[in-house]
């Protein structure tokens, strides 16, 4: 006899559940990373700006392309505000998959649990049974020895 686990099905889709968990996890967590990388360069953007407005000072630039560039360094800073939220939320999202990740990882273990105690369970009673028949043969054939003694 061989062992069949009657929840079989179950186990699998649990695990089929913790594995597109484990895909949306590392759905969001490449978009944090994307929105974080968006943002390092928005942020250098404004470095390199602020950078081109101090040597712009220094020299006899026109008040018109300092006002130009400030302005455009208050629109990387607006651009900075929102991509600072996006990134939040992103890490929101990522903390959220993981928690429901865990709790598919939880799940399977579960019912992975349950399956190893019923295949434990089953392989203890095929041990027993053949216990048995080994038993009933042994006695069988002491009966036999013992009626043909006497």
């Amino acid at each position: 006899m061989k062992f069949r686990y009657h929840f079989q099905k179950v186990v699998d889709l649990k695990s089929n559940e913790k594995t597109q968990a484990e895909w949306m996890l590392s759905t969001a967590i490449g978009k944090l990373q994307t929105e974080e990388e968006h943002l390092l360069q928005l942020l250098n953007d404004k470095k390199e700006l602020i950078d081109v407005i101090q040597s712009a000072t220094e020299s006899t630039a026109s008040v018109s392309s300092l006002q130009e560039i400030q302005r455009y360094v208050h629109h990387l800073d607006e651009c900075i505000s929102r991509k600072s939220s996006d990134v939040r939320h992103a890490e929101v999202n990522v903390q959220r998959n993981q928690t429901f990740l865990n709790g598919k990882m939880m799940d399977e273990k579960v019912w992975l649990g349950a399956r190893d105690k019923a295949k434990i369970k089953f392989q203890q009673e095929m041990l027993l049974r053949e216990q048995n028949d080994l038993d009933e043969m042994a006695t069988v054939r002491f009966a036999a020895k013992v009626g043909r003694a006497n």
